[in-house]
């Protein structure tokens, strides 16, 4: 198994995971243009996609979803609540429930419910034989069941989405910092290291740093809260770009 993000942050998100002959985009937050672009950087074409996966409504994941589902036939897959957001029909949806694994092609998906804003969100967790991937950004507060579904992860896409004193102090009005740091909202830089220090570091070999705002946080100070954590741990960590995301990692070279 092996992904790339298309790109990370408040202004749109993309990751693509593949294993063997199964490749699914999990949300398309960027305009049509924009994501074909992004997969063509990739040496993807959309036409070769197995399936699209949501995790929830905001526009930074569901923009281009619908419109790429429809311009290339391809199923997508989201819970009754997101699919209420559509803006156009798609004929090719398919809804998933939050409580029940399944499978696309050659990779078992695991939705993770998720304390965020949203109508019915949904994180997810995705394995190819011994290979786990966890994707993990876009929730407030976290639980138990959280910390139970990612705890053994070889790679996990991880949100750092603010530090508490610049958001704060930054330009945002005070009810979107309400938000925004509220239990239904973003994770902090330390948020995300308390659940790191609870999951399995010796299983642990690749760390993004995701959904991080330009607005109210900045990577050196994610990595100042992650690094405590992380010491000793042979994690290699990389903070994901909203313009470039990463290049593609493969779990199955570490």
């Amino acid at each position: 198994m092996r992904f790339t993000s298309l790109g990370s942050g408040s202004k749109g998100n993309a990751t693509l995971i593949e294993s063997g002959d199964t490749r699914i985009l999990v949300d398309c937050g960027f305009g049509l243009r924009d994501v074909e672009s992004r997969l063509k950087r990739r040496g993807v074409d959309p036409q070769s996609l197995t399936a699209i996966l949501v995790t929830h409504e905001h526009g930074d994941h569901l923009k281009g979803a619908p419109m790429l589902a429809n311009r290339y036939r391809l199923p997508l897959y989201t819970t009754p609540g997101t699919s209420r957001s559509f803006k156009t029909a798609v004929a090719t949806y398919q809804p998933i429930n939050v409580h029940q694994s399944f499978r696309l092609g050659d990779i078992d998906i695991e939705p993770v419910t998720v304390p965020h804003d949203a109508r019915e969100p949904s994180q997810f967790v995705f394995q190819a034989g011994d290979y786990r991937l966890g994707l993990l950004t876009d929730l407030g507060s976290v639980t138990p069941l959280v910390r139970d579904r990612y705890r053994h992860c070889q790679a996990l896409l991880l949100e750092c989405n603010h530090d508490p004193r610049m958001l704060a102090e930054g330009p945002y009005p005070p009810s979107l910092k309400r938000r925004v740091g509220g239990d239904w909202g973003h994770l902090s830089n330390q948020q995300a290291a308390d659940l790191l220090a609870s999951l399995d570091l010796n299983t642990l070999k690749h760390l993004m740093i995701s959904h991080i705002s330009e607005q109210n946080n900045h990577p050196d100070l994610a990595r100042a809260a992650l690094d405590p954590v992380l010491d000793g741990a042979a994690a290699v960590v990389q903070t994901l770009s909203q313009d470039e995301g990463c290049d593609w990692i493969d779990l199955e070279t570490v």
